[in-house]
């Protein structure tokens, strides 16, 4: 292949690249869905009982003690279709984030393997005998620190920017999915509201992403 050749197939693999992106971000709101699902389930499903201790509730419950309302009470104040519904809630949001996870985890392998043939074709291209470039791919894809990640500087060889700013991204993606796994693994019954409404948090605020560098991604593009 010529060098010509070799940049186009680069580009192509680029391109292909962040189509792999758009899925992955495609995931994202579905499962912080899933996500808040699990937690309003939950948290309906740990709603304190009625502190009986209150004088101004112990005078309404007097005045109202049906056996719909002692009923109500002696069932922790859920109604039964209201705690079968939630539960099957957590359920589906489980499945739903277990089924998110799988569809993250094949979309960061194929991000992978389109690395791994940029890496192939940039030591086939005769323009970029650059001894560092394998080495500086390698660090991008494997850094575990966001503030550490560089963006590559414009040089004379803009083919070589693709490759670099694909590292950068993978990284970005793989801590992002990581941070998913993680979350989905703690899930819980267990779980208290504090903590859940961390990992939606985190979920939604998407730390590892610089939205700045997939911009500018996504501008090589087009």
């Amino acid at each position: 292949m010529s060098d010509s050749e070799v940049e186009e197939k680069i580009f192509s693999l680029f391109k292909e690249f962040m189509m792999g992106i758009a899925k992955f971000e495609e995931l994202v709101p579905m499962g912080g869905t899933f996500l808040n699902g699990f937690q309003h389930a939950l948290e309906f499903l740990q709603r304190p009982p009625i502190d009986k201790s209150s004088e101004l509730v112990k005078n309404i419950i007097q005045s109202n003690e049906t056996k719909r309302v002692k009923s109500y009470i002696e069932a922790g104040c859920i109604n039964t279709d209201d705690g079968k519904h939630n539960i099957t809630k957590l359920q589906s949001c489980q499945l739903g984030l277990h089924d998110h996870i799988c569809k993250g985890k094949g979309i960061l392998n194929e991000l992978e393997c389109l690395l791994e043939d940029v890496r192939g074709a940039m030591q086939d291209i005769s323009l970029f005998q650059d001894d560092d470039l394998g080495e500086r791919l390698n660090e991008q894809a494997t850094i575990n620190d966001k503030e550490e990640i560089a963006m590559p500087y414009p040089r004379k060889n803009e083919v070589s920017d693709y490759a670099v700013l694909m590292a950068v991204i993978y990284s970005m993606i793989k801590q992002e999915y990581m941070m998913q796994e993680r979350v989905v693994s703690a899930l819980s019954l267990k779980l208290s509201s504090g903590e859940l409404e961390s990992y939606c948090l985190m979920w939604s605020l998407r730390p590892y992403i610089d939205e700045e560098i997939i911009g500018r991604a996504w501008k090589l593009v087009h």
